[in-house]
């Protein structure tokens, strides 16, 4: 098992990923177009965040998304968190912890003061996950508009 960046061959597995999982958030739906699109804009723009995945003999099963932002309240950079799934044969093993810690572990490296994720309000499992590797709640409520 390995974790690291992903790369433009990549791609292909991950928009798979994100299609397991956007079937299980209610908020998205899978459009492999767009899932390429924003995956390839990441990519190609390292500023804006850096994209991970684990591998389990040459095979992507896991994907991180973490993108880079500015907190006025930390003064500092910060991360935010998004697109975490490990593909269903391959969850259960600790992997997902896994790849959490790693991309933690590389925000800190570089810098970062703090990680913010969502997560469907209603998936018990996956937050249980998260305060497991010490995520809290916050009182912060999640608004969105579209454009």
């Amino acid at each position: 098992m390995t974790i690291g960046y992903a790369g433009e061959a990549d791609l292909p597995a991950m928009a798979d990923l994100l299609h397991e999982l956007f079937t299980l958030e209610s908020d998205f739906q899978p459009e492999r177009t767009k899932q390429i699109a924003g995956l390839k804009l990441i990519l190609d723009t390292p500023q804006l965040g850096r994209l991970f995945v684990l591998r389990i003999d040459g095979e992507v099963v896991g994907m991180a998304n973490a993108l880079i932002t500015v907190s006025t309240a930390q003064g500092n950079r910060v991360l935010l968190l998004e697109d975490v799934i490990v593909s269903a044969p391959h969850r259960g093993a600790g992997l997902g912890k896994l790849l959490v810690e790693h991309v933690c572990a590389w925000a800190k490296a570089e810098g970062m003061t703090r990680v913010t994720l969502l997560a469907d309000q209603d998936n018990t499992k996956t937050l249980a996950f998260y305060d497991r590797l010490g995520f809290a709640k916050s009182a912060m409520v999640v608004r969105r508009k579209a454009l």
